[in-house]
């Protein structure tokens, strides 16, 4: 699939920065995201001494001395980049931006590298090198569609990813990030969305007198129960702003009677770290890890959130245990196995309009959740339609790598990053836009919005609470039904 190039008007817009001038000229860096002010004298030798220390304390090193030995400049990836498509920019072609750190790396940390520098005098690492990375790694939406087409096994997305990293090291990250993680690991409330306690707790008792009303069944969100099955990390943002999601995985506990909890001692699995900071990452898995064993829990269950899940599924392993650590699966995996096995019912003929799933690349692209929320979907959807490609080669929806946490760039993201999305959403005409995920949906949201597509942007579990079945034995009677049952 492909789309249109933009138009030099459109590309205007998409690049308009909302800096000031004499914050660029403080700060030394010409981008488009806010960054807090940071130390800009002698950035070259930083971000070197950062790069060698990551090396040292990490295994990039053996798959950079892979990705310099074979070609990184054929361009293959631009067949399926959706932001070069978009562009047609060569700068925005995933090897070209790939080549701007291998360089640095086959430069100044290989033998080779360095004693050419030497001899010729050139190559040396430049302020204005690090400016184009600080512009580039945050164009990028981590996708890694492209690394499907290349023909070197070159990991792109890892290469944006260590790009990101080394610049947060010397104080060069988008501040919407760096501020929302820093209030997960030292702030008061100890999550991005600074949701205290008692607020979290009145919004679940909040919802749990709507859905007693919706549907006359006590549905609950169980809080601190030790020993429960399951340890529940939604994106906290769910808890302000996807209340239909929430109730939908409520219902489904209520209607199959499993145990599964929410910690007050941490409740947000949303991890930042995963899109530019290792060590942030780490220390936001190991809270995770931490909460579940306090309340004694069998196993790790997110939410509807692609990077979420995909930090926790794989990363718990290597921080927190390996084999040891807490199994972790994603609620889509067990509203599925529930409704294998007929433990959930859902009625066929509440959603009649047209339906389409949008798959998040971080539960995706590596062939993890594809079938399974399909399934669902198809098992109560009368009208649903696919969208295509699909599954692990998905079109990504343009806010990807923690892009749509950044606001002052959403006109680069609805016009340029989630271009090729929208013409694949268009086409199929849906009602109901299901997107699975916390970035997902309010990147989908705004690109509707900007785009000017008439469709609602809903999770799967919103679409099962419209149409969850319970067994009368969980229904509360009325005074007269009670009544009337006592005669007959």
């Amino acid at each position: 699939m492909r789309t249109k190039k933009i138009t030099t008007e459109e590309r205007e817009k998409a690049f308009k920065s909302l800096r000031k001038s004499e914050v660029n000229e403080k700060q030394k860096l010409h981008v488009r995201y806010h960054v807090e002010d940071y130390e800009t004298n002698d950035r070259p030798r930083r971000f070197l001494e950062a790069f060698a220390a990551i090396l040292k304390h990490s295994n990039y090193r053996l798959a950079l001395e892979h990705f310099i030995r074979v070609s990184a400049k054929c361009s293959r990836c631009a067949v399926t980049c959706q932001v070069y498509q978009a562009t047609g920019d060569e700068k925005d072609i995933p090897c070209y931006r790939s080549e701007l750190l291998l360089s640095v790396y086959r430069r100044h940390f290989t033998v080779g590298g360095m004693l050419k520098g030497r001899l010729s005098g050139k190559g040396w690492l430049t302020d204005e090198k690090i400016e184009e990375m600080a512009e580039s790694f945050w164009n990028c939406t981590a996708c890694r569609r492209c690394n499907r087409d290349c023909p070197s096994g070159i990991d792109h997305g890892l290469i944006t990813h260590l790009g990101r990293y080394i610049l947060a090291e010397i104080g060069i990250a988008p501040r919407a990030l760096v501020v929302s993680t820093r209030e997960q690991l030292e702030g008061a409330t100890g999550n991005t969305s600074a949701i205290p306690v008692p607020a979290l707790v009145d919004t679940l008792q909040f919802l749990e007198e709507d859905m007693f009303e919706e549907k006359g069944v006590t549905i609950k969100f169980p809080m601190d129960v030790e020993g429960s099955e399951y340890v529940f990390f939604p994106a906290v943002s769910d808890f302000l702003m996807e209340a239909e999601t929430l109730m939908g995985i409520a219902a489904v506990f209520t209607a199959t009677g499993d145990s599964w909890t929410t910690g007050t001692g941490y409740f947000d699995g949303i991890n930042y770290g995963l899109f530019y900071s290792d060590r942030m990452l780490e220390r936001i898995v190991k809270k995770i890890d931490a909460e579940t064993r306090r309340l004694k829990g069998k196993k790790v269950l997110i939410g509807e959130c692609g990077h979420a899940s995909r930090s926790a599924k794989y990363f718990l392993p290597a921080y927190c245990g390996g084999k040891d650590a807490y199994p972790v699966i994603n609620i889509m995996e067990y509203t599925w196995e529930v409704l294998k096995n007929g433990c959930l019912k859902l009625d066929p003929n509440i959603v009649t309009e047209v339906v389409t799933y949008h798959d998040p690349c971080n539960i995706a692209r590596q062939g993890w959740i594809i079938d399974k929320p399909r399934e669902i979907l198809k098992a109560f959807c009368k009208n649903y339609v696919e969208m295509t490609p699909a599954g692990q080669d998905n079109i990504c929806c343009g806010g990807g790598g923690g892009t749509v946490s950044i606001d002052e760039i959403r006109p680069y993201r609805t016009t340029i990053g989630g271009k090729l999305k929208a013409d694949q959403i268009r086409a199929t005409g849906c009602k109901y836009l299901v997107a699975p995920c916390a970035n997902c949906k309010k990147q989908l949201r705004e690109l509707v919005e900007d785009q000017g597509i008439d469709c609602e942007v809903v999770g799967l579990h919103d679409l099962i609470y419209k149409a969850i079945i319970f067994d009368d034995a969980l229904k509360v009677k009325t005074p007269d039904e009670s009544e009337k049952m006592e005669k007959e």
